[in-house]
């Protein structure tokens, strides 16, 4: 008889063996008994509840009977012996005998199986746990754990109700709150060594009972403390199923405790699914009920781990960690101080999460007949809609580069410590981390306007951030940033070349960083290639050379590579990192869009791309943050979101040159097209004037060259004036232009679209 034919009559046992017999074996992640069963175990307890239930395993196995038993606020299951299935079980006849009270559901009396002998492959805590009935089969129904979703099957209408009751009951009856209230003497200890010891020493005894006393009476008062302390835990472990409850039946808020952080339970039924897997998938009508499960009734369970963790060490602390725009509060692993703590929450509570609703609806429009309408005509004359731009200027694109700066805190930190090779390190993962915000990002940012600025002041993150359109043929833009015990400045002019289906950026400039040391890092960026220009999704990918140069005793090569249409790893980084002698003391490897890792003193074949850093040894330098709860069409990043984020106190600190200010920009963010449109072909008309100001003898108002050929550098004076609110030199460029500052058409139309 085939194991999915027999009758579900299953023996019982009063533990499990060591290996099962029949392929059973532990679930990746359960090697041990939970406390509860091994307790069970040891006293050789019964379940209370037993029987068959079959469980969705994949597409491919489908439904298989499964051994479940209740037993100590714990359910556990188990795969049944084909084997075995017909020979009689001594507790079987137990069972069937009535013996230790044992309450079977859906199993018939007398029979025989082979269920119970097997070791549990999973257990199910239903002190965290919540059920859930199946509106379409009257026989199936679910347990929703913080991990994965159990889909479970009964014989019966009937066994299922029973299944429910049993599951509710236990969960409810079995508690973790103990009975702690026994003599404080129970846990007494012996002090005869130490009498001796002070015997033997000449100690008088009026000394010798004095330590005694003194020692009862400080390990009382630790015993005090770890009972009040286990029974602080214990309230909040039998707290966790009520907490279930009420997050199951209300919209997902978030709670006032910073230590219970929730996370959505995800059922995804794509692919195929282990026994053993957090997610376990089913047909189309499991798949359905499951989705409402999730999004419809907003899910959200406890993540229990982390609650003991925080909780064990401070349950009232808010200083261990500091949101920043990202995951970055989990990489941080100093305490920060409770006024920088506080400082931290609130200024991340002012950034928004998502863009404003669009207040009309978006048109489509093809690039290929934008181009195949203006044949022949002066493209430069020619204004692209904001179809195709994304609410961001280029200004406020540099800025978004430094989304990660929390290496190069880490770089300085390292490097006060006197680890220079580490403080490298983190510096090549930054100069890599800039590129993770490109991926899928189909639309360009707007070109600013000559002397068009931009500031971030981002106190969270410790960082303040200056940059201003300098020159406009060509177009470079500079920026200036300072941060906790560095800074950063650089400029960037991009050289295009346009091949048809793709086109190519060359940037030129050098990017430079300077530690309060004295020790500096100087590099330029990579090539970057956008295709499928005409046909197709639009993507870009980076490749290249870049050599970070420092002015001590490490430097760094990272290797770009270029992507191919047959390679199957694409997005990859590599790189060396050499010290004076030009020996090589490390090696970096990783994915521009995912993170990268590091490992040190090793050769390069314990460094390969292709397999797994972790097996290597590899050490993580930096990860790529989680995308957006509310994504956007341009696919904007959580810390874009922020970037121009205009409030109506920020709005009178701001010159009349801010990117914010922008009002094609701000109308696109809003989503009123037709006024972008209209706004952006009028600063279009405008800009056609920078060039003939620049020839005019314009200089920028907050950067400088060092030389003719050299880097803009800021030179100061930007954040004084924003305090004093006196912009002396800031014209309102955004504005219409006047009579008088009309030049004639031939000087209007001289320079490139933006």
């Amino acid at each position: 008889m085939r194991a999915w034919e027999m009758h579900p009559l299953c023996c019982l046992a009063g533990e499990w063996p060591s290996s099962g017999g029949g392929g059973g074996g532990l679930a990746p992640g359960d090697r041990s008994l939970p406390p509860a069963e091994e307790d069970a175990d040891a006293a050789g307890e019964a379940p209370a509840v037993a029987g068959v239930l079959y469980k969705w395993t994949n597409i491919g196995k489908g439904w298989r009977p499964r051994w479940f038993a209740i037993r100590g606020g714990v359910l556990a299951y188990s795969k049944i012996r084909r084997r075995v299935a017909a020979e009689p079980h001594p507790a079987s006849e137990a069972a069937a005998g009535g013996g230790g009270g044992v309450r079977l559901i859906g199993v018939a009396r007398g029979g025989a199986g082979g269920g119970a002998g097997e070791r549990p492959i999973g257990f199910v805590p239903l002190k965290i746990s919540s059920f859930s009935e199946s509106k379409s089969d009257d026989k199936r129904f679910y347990i929703i754990t913080p991990t994965k979703t159990l889909q479970l099957r009964t014989g019966c209408a009937k066994d299922r109700a029973t299944w429910i009751e049993a599951l509710v009951s236990a969960r409810s009856e079995y508690s973790f709150n103990g009975d702690l209230s026994g003599d404080q003497n129970d846990a007494s200890f012996s002090t005869e060594k130490l009498r001796n010891r002070l015997h033997a020493e000449g100690i008088g005894e009026a000394v010798i009972k004095d330590c005694e006393q003194i020692i009862h009476s400080e390990f009382s008062q630790y015993q005090t403390q770890m009972k009040q302390r286990c029974e602080e835990y214990l309230s909040f472990i039998g707290s966790l199923p009520r907490e279930v409850e009420v997050v199951n039946s209300v919209d997902s808020t978030v709670p006032e405790k910073p230590q219970l952080e929730l996370f959505k339970h995800d059922c995804s039924s794509s692919g195929k699914c282990s026994e053993y897997s957090n997610t376990e998938s089913s047909d189309d009508v499991g798949k359905q009920e499951i989705s409402e499960l999730s999004d419809g009734d907003e899910f959200h369970f406890y993540d229990t781990r982390q609650s003991f963790s925080e909780f064990a060490t401070s349950p009232a602390d808010p200083r261990k960690g500091c949101l920043n725009n990202g995951n970055e509060d989990h990489k941080s692993v100093e305490p920060l101080s409770a006024h920088k703590a506080e400082k931290c929450m609130l200024s991340h509570s002012k950034r928004r999460s998502q863009l404003p609703e669009p207040i009309e609806k978006e048109k489509g429009v093809s690039l290929w007949s934008m181009i195949k309408d203006n044949v022949g005509k002066d493209l430069t004359r020619v204004c692209l809609p904001v179809y195709f731009n994304e609410p961001l200027s280029s200004l406020q694109k540099c800025f978004e580069e430094l989304e990660y700066s929390y290496l190069l805190d880490r770089a300085y930190e390292c490097g006060l410590r006197g680890n220079g090779l580490m403080r490298i390190l983190y510096v090549a993962a930054f100069a890599v981390s800039g590129y993770a915000s490109t991926d899928s990002r189909p639309c360009k940012p707007f070109n600013p306007l000559l002397g068009e600025t931009y500031e971030a002041d981002y106190p969270e993150k410790g960082i303040r951030f200056f940059s201003e359109k300098v020159s406009h043929h060509p177009m470079v833009v500079a920026c200036h940033c300072e941060g906790k015990g560095w800074k950063f400045w650089g400029d960037s002019n991009l050289k295009s070349k346009f091949w048809g289906q793709s086109i190519q950026l060359d940037p030129n400039g050098v990017l430079t960083l300077e530690f309060d040391d004295g020790e500096t890092f100087q590099w330029s960026k990579v090539t970057t290639t956008i295709n499928n220009l005409i046909l197709g999704r639009v993507y870009c990918h980076h490749h290249g050379t870049m050599n970070i140069s420092g002015n001590r005793r490490y430097s760094c090569k990272l290797t770009f590579k270029e992507q191919s249409f047959l390679d199957r790893n694409p997005r990859q980084v590599q790189g060396v990192v050499k010290d004076a002698d030009g020996s090589k003391v490390a090696t970096l490897m990783g994915k521009w869009d995912e993170s990268v890792h590091c490992i040190i003193n090793n050769d390069a074949s314990k460094a390969n791309s292709h397999g797994s850093h972790q097996s290597s040894g590899a050490t993580l330098l930096w990860e790529k943050n989680e995308p957006p709860v509310n994504p956007t069409r341009y696919n904007l990043s959580a810390f874009a979101i922020t970037l121009n984020e205009l409030t109506p106190e920020l709005k009178e600190k701001l010159p009349p040159t801010d990117s914010r200010l922008r009002p094609d920009q701000r109308h696109l963010e809003n989503g009123e097209y037709e006024k972008a449109n209209a706004e952006k072909l009028r600063l279009e008309t405008r800009q056609r004037m920078a060039r003939k100001m620049q020839e005019s003898g314009w200089k920028p108002r907050w950067f400088q060259r060092d030389r003719e050929d050299g880097t803009y550098r800021y030179v100061g004076g930007y954040w004084e004036a924003r305090e004093q609110r006196t912009w002396v030199g800031c014209n309102d460029i955004f504005g219409n232009l006047s009579s008088s500052q009309k030049l004639p058409p031939s000087a209007l139309y001289t320079s490139s679209s933006i």
